[in-house]
């Protein structure tokens, strides 16, 4: 493409507090950036590495347990890790029932000798560990790392539902059966043959949440099936985390008691000379549920003038809003997959707004449109002001044009 962006985020350079933008050079592109507490990322390595208070993460993808592609730049809510000692199935906290537990006994996914092993005993009984949350009838998340040894199979289950169990294969990576309380549950490969298995449980009765995992011998086993073994079954077990929320997020190490991980926020990138009063905002983006309403946008200093690429009800929206003339015009586009990779671009001007996703003109509108021309727009930031509707999800790249990029241009720029 013949035409360059004025401003461009493509993830890469960083440091604690600050995201910096490709273009423009000067600085006046970079991004601020918050997060009141470490968390965690993929590096390029395919290891999971803790980062410090304030420090962005750029988080790369595995396909098949293997680093592939460019990071993205990952933003996420707070959540909570309910579990206590989350690797170190030793602790007490841990109650089981006909398995011998031991701690440190093998290299995690975050490439230290800090991940247990579970053992089960030679009878034939259930075989289980797990730890309890009074958290009323919240949905909640449960995952948690495993790697097989020599037992194939594990289970997970809200233990006093029934309804609430899923089974994983560990050994070939792949879901098994699930009751209805457990409807998507979810399996990806590190590397190493590490797993993490993933389930949204509906608590829907339940004032609390036993987090129980059972080694079965099927991957379809029936609720807390118990079995005989004839010879020595066992796996290791790292990062074990249940998080209020219906889907999992990045994990959440623990010890001695439960830790939160604090929202992120990133704003502040441009001025008013980087915006004009036409022009093209351009992002390839995922986020991970249809839940809440995450924007990415140019604003002006009050946030009364908006232009918005948006996430909400599982659709991406492009949006131009006048709060001082009460004058909001949006187009809707129905994502097949919220959580998939897209590439969209929403075009202004006077007469014209247009919004582009993965290669396509979609849902033109049907009225004419009317831009205010004496607009301010001095930031780009990942919500749409007052530190409302931030985005939350996966970045891979931000542009701004300011000026119309031809239909030509437009679909070349958003196919994937």
């Amino acid at each position: 493409m013949a035409i360059i962006p004025k401003l461009a985020l493509i993830p890469s350079g960083y440091k604690a507090g600050k995201i910096y933008s490709v273009l423009p050079t000067d600085g006046v592109g970079d991004f601020d950036f918050t997060r009141a507490s470490s968390a965690t990322r993929i590096n390029s390595s395919g290891l999971i590495e803790t980062v410090a208070t304030d420090v962005p993460r750029l988080n790369y993808p595995l396909i098949d347990g293997v680093v592939n592609g460019c990071p993205s730049l990952l933003l996420e809510d707070d959540r909570e890790n309910l579990v206590v000692w989350s690797n170190d199935l030793s602790s007490n906290v841990w109650q089981s029932g006909q398995v011998s537990k031991f701690a440190n006994q093998t290299i995690s996914p975050d490439g230290t000798l800090n991940a247990s092993k579970v053992a089960v005993t030679l009878t034939n009984n259930t075989h289980w560990f797990q730890q309890i949350f009074a958290i009323g009838e919240n949905d909640v998340t449960i995952s948690a790392y495993v790697k097989n040894i020599d037992a194939n199979f594990i289970q997970v289950t809200n233990a006093g539902n029934p309804l609430a169990y899923a089974n994983f294969d560990i050994q070939n990576g792949t879901v098994g059966t699930n009751g209805s309380a457990m409807p998507n549950p979810k399996i990806e490969k590190l590397p190493n043959d590490w797993y993490r298995i993933s389930v949204a449980v509906d608590n829907t009765g339940f004032a609390s949440t036993f987090m129980r995992f059972y080694i079965v011998n099927s991957a379809s086993a029936n609720f807390n099936q118990g079995f005989l073994p004839t010879s020595a079954v066992s796996l290791y077990f790292w990062g074990g985390q249940c998080e209020i929320g219906s889907f999992e997020t990045s994990v959440i190490l623990t010890t001695t008691s439960a830790v939160t991980r604090s929202a992120e926020t990133a704003i502040g990138s441009g001025d008013t000379n980087t915006f004009g009063s036409e022009g093209v905002l351009m992002a390839e983006i995922s986020t991970f549920s249809t839940q809440g309403v995450k924007s990415i946008s140019i604003t002006d200093a009050a946030f009364t003038q908006i232009i918005t690429v948006r996430y909400g009800s599982g659709q991406v929206q492009g949006i131009y809003v006048n709060s001082t003339n009460g004058i909001t015009y949006q187009i809707n586009y129905t994502l097949p997959n919220v959580k998939d990779n897209m590439k969209v671009a929403l075009l202004y001007q006077q007469g014209s707004l247009k919004l582009y996703v993965n290669g396509t003109l979609r849902n033109p509108l049907s009225i004419p449109f009317v831009l205010d021309t004496v607009s301010d727009w001095s930031t780009l930031r990942f919500d749409i002001g007052n530190s409302t509707q931030i985005f939350y999800g996966n970045a891979k790249q931000v542009q701004y044009f300011d000026e119309v990029l031809t239909d030509a241009e437009l679909i070349a720029l958003t196919t994937i």
